[in-house]
């Protein structure tokens, strides 16, 4: 993991559990400021879902591909979910930051932990679920999980709820509990300077 400077304005960190809403509120801010704000596309290890293209939601690589790039410090933050790997490199960051846009990285706790040990001087914001019990059903909907990646989502959404809590952490908690009220809360910190 290298740590990373960009110039103003600073990067936002969005991250809650899978199934949060974090994927709709980050579309609904791109379409709507897409000359102010950019996502960086980490890379995975996963297949792709559905429509999902190369370069687009993810840069989709190999497992070797991957681990070349951790080796070479080619990542701000990085870690593995399931038996997926994730990261946001370093250059993905920079691409944005040289558009001249606020960088939004949509990543999971470990990265946030990751993030908070460079000087990318990030914000962050995590977007919780109502419950626990909504989440699963959330996740369900999708169809694309199976039974055993449902049950490891929800465990690490209790951890990554329980993280959230810990002062300090986040600069906003949102609770998606009203789609519309949570898009409100959101896109006022991402309009925050």
């Amino acid at each position: 993991m290298a740590p990373t400077s960009t110039s103003s304005p600073r990067p936002i960190v969005v991250s809650g559990p899978s199934g949060s809403g974090k994927s709709t509120l980050i579309t609904r801010l791109l379409s709507q400021y897409p000359d102010r704000f950019a996502l960086s596309v980490s890379h995975t290890t996963r297949q792709p879902r559905g429509t999902e293209k190369h370069g687009v939601e993810y840069n989709f690589v190999t497992r070797e591909d991957f681990q070349d790039l951790v080796k070479k410090n080619g990542f701000i933050e990085h870690a593995q979910f399931g038996s997926n790997l994730y990261g946001t490199s370093v250059q993905a960051v920079k691409d944005v930051a040289e558009k001249g846009r606020v960088c939004i990285l949509d990543i999971e706790m470990e990265g946030v932990k990751q993030v908070k040990t460079t000087d990318l001087n990030a914000r962050f914001i995590f977007l919780q679920p109502p419950s626990v019990e909504i989440l699963e059903q959330r996740l369900r909907g999708r169809g694309t999980d199976k039974e055993e990646a449902i049950q490891e989502r929800l465990k690490q959404a209790e951890k990554e709820i329980a993280y959230s809590k810990t002062p300090g952490v986040h600069e906003r908690i949102v609770v998606n509990d009203d789609l519309e009220k949570a898009w409100g809360e959101f896109r006022e910190f991402c309009l925050e300077e």
